[in-house]
């Protein structure tokens, strides 16, 4: 059955000061290090959020989802739909609650995070990324039962997103700009909102491939879009089909803009912190690299969020060796 989201309301700092003491023993902070690069380029600071323990950002929303459910949602077990690091998440969280966990997967995730999901205790039902997308808009897929947990339009979930803001602030006052990749859109609406609510100065700007860019798309029509163009990639955490009008309503007040960037662009992003800061990121999580080397968000000091490693090495090798 279909479940009824709770209407869409700002998040406040007390949330997100909140959700940090209540997810503390989960997540690891993150360090926040200066990528050096030379006077030609911008000042540019690396949020490592691949070093969290399923290596990517979600746990700190999944894990704040997941500890905020009711002893009544968590017996009938959780599940979400996921390209993997959501997946991975929730099932983190899952496995630490003692709470059964189902994922709708997309049949086409890197294999190290499908073998990461079930490793965490998942039941994983594969499907195609258009099935997924649309399970994600209807918030149900048939034959799996539970309580969903939503990997991006969910309150507690942007919330638990919002606290790296939190330390970006505190680690680097100075920050002009922060950049993050866009997916469904939970990540820069909550580090957004948490980095407004400290200092309204400081320029929120997200990144998507040109193969799936439809914030950029939504910014220019004004309104929520349906990207027609999108083709999958190696980028796969991040561009989605289209903006969800929930999300359009959330992002707007303190997305600054988007910056779209080529999959070259992600791949010499990739390449240049394996070799200058011995970093493994993603495609998703190199997005936001790719998108300060433009020079479009300024000259910094520029956060840009790696959202995540989880990368197949095979697959990650073959992408930064051409």
């Amino acid at each position: 059955m279909p479940t009824s989201p709770e209407p869409v309301r700002p998040i406040t700092l007390d949330e997100i000061r909140e959700a940090r003491a209540r997810i503390a023993k989960t997540i690891i902070r993150t360090p926040l290090v200066r990528l050096e690069l030379g006077p030609d380029f911008p000042d540019i600071r690396l949020k490592l959020e691949n070093l969290q323990p399923i290596n990517a950002y979600k746990l700190r929303g999944a894990a704040n989802a997941v500890a905020m459910l009711s002893e009544a949602e968590r017996q009938k077990g959780v599940w979400t739909i996921s390209a993997g690091n959501a997946g991975q998440g929730v099932a983190y969280a899952a496995r630490q609650a003692r709470v059964p966990c189902t994922v709708v997967a997309i049949e086409t995730a890197p294999t190290s995070k499908l073998d990461r999901m079930r490793a965490l205790g998942a039941r994983l039902v594969l499907v195609p990324y258009d099935v997924a997308w649309k399970a994600l808009e209807e918030r149900a897929y048939a034959g799996v039962e539970g309580t969903f947990v939503h990997p991006f339009d969910d309150h507690n979930f942007i919330a638990g997103h919002a606290t790296m803001g939190l330390e970006i602030f505190e680690d680097a006052p100075d920050t002009a700009a922060v950049i993050a990749g866009i997916g469904g859109g939970g990540l820069v609406t909550g580090v957004g909102t948490a980095l407004k609510a400290l200092n309204p100065a400081i320029k929120v700007w997200g990144a998507e491939p040109e193969t799936a860019a439809p914030t950029a798309l939504s910014l220019a029509a004004g309104s929520a879009q349906v990207f027609k163009d999108w083709k999958p990639s190696f980028v796969d955490g991040a561009g989605g089909q289209s903006v969800f009008p929930r999300m359009w309503e959330r992002m707007r007040p303190v997305l600054d803009g988007c910056i779209v960037v080529s999959l070259e662009q992600v791949k010499q992003a990739m390449r240049l912190m394996a070799e200058k800061a011995r970093i493994i990121s993603e495609g998703a999580g190199a997005l936001p690299l790719a998108a300060a080397l433009t020079g479009k968000a300024g000259p910094g000091p520029i956060v840009a969020i790696v959202s995540g490693g989880n990368i197949d090495l095979k697959k990650f090798a073959e992408l930064i060796g051409h």
